[in-house]
């Protein structure tokens, strides 16, 4: 039987650069002849909660689905690579305790840059009334106690953030040089 896969979650607030931190690991790795699937939070809503309301219940049912796909996506030797704000620290430590071998990466940034940059227009909705649970403004953002690596996305190049996680994947094992 073939090696099982490794999960790595990159967590943040929206707009931390979270998604091209992710791209840019899925690249680098496949520059390593390494393949990973990105689980994309905004893509697995639009199947998952098409009709997103984004209360506490629902986020909930869709974190425990996020890490249900991607505990069975590593027990069948898929890397996976989680690209997902998970706000509360506990969604991130339940993929951790059913997954095993996982890495947390913190794609730290501080609010004023997130909202600036504001990718999606998170950020613009939730001024203008039209978004009510928006993590930093008005819902927590839970930053990870212990990730095994920060990236402080408003200073690092993501080319040199996917170089620091791709390290940290080395050096935990899960995946070998010259692989």
């Amino acid at each position: 039987m073939s090696e099982k896969g490794w999960a790595l979650w990159i967590t943040g607030l929206p707009s931390s650069g979270k998604s091209t931190l992710a791209r840019e690991v899925l690249q680098r790795l496949s520059e390593l002849g390494i393949r990973a699937q990105i689980l994309e939070s905004d893509e697995l809503r639009r199947v998952l909660t098409p009709q997103a309301t984004y209360t506490e219940e629902e986020r909930d049912r869709f974190y425990e689905a996020m890490i249900y796909i991607g505990h069975l996506l590593v027990e069948n030797s898929v890397n996976v690579i989680f690209d997902a704000t998970a706000n509360k620290r506990r969604y991130r430590e339940e993929a951790r305790r059913k997954i095993g071998r996982f890495l947390e990466v913190y794609a730290k940034c501080p609010l004023s840059i997130c909202l600036a940059r504001d990718a999606k227009g998170i950020y613009k909705a939730a001024k203008g009334g039209r978004a009510s649970t928006v993590p930093g403004i008005q819902v927590p953002y839970e930053e990870p106690e212990n990730p095994e690596v920060i990236v402080e996305t408003d200073r690092t190049k993501p080319e040199e953030g996917a170089k620091v996680i791709v390290e940290a994947l080395f050096s935990k094992g899960f995946i070998k040089r010259g692989s």
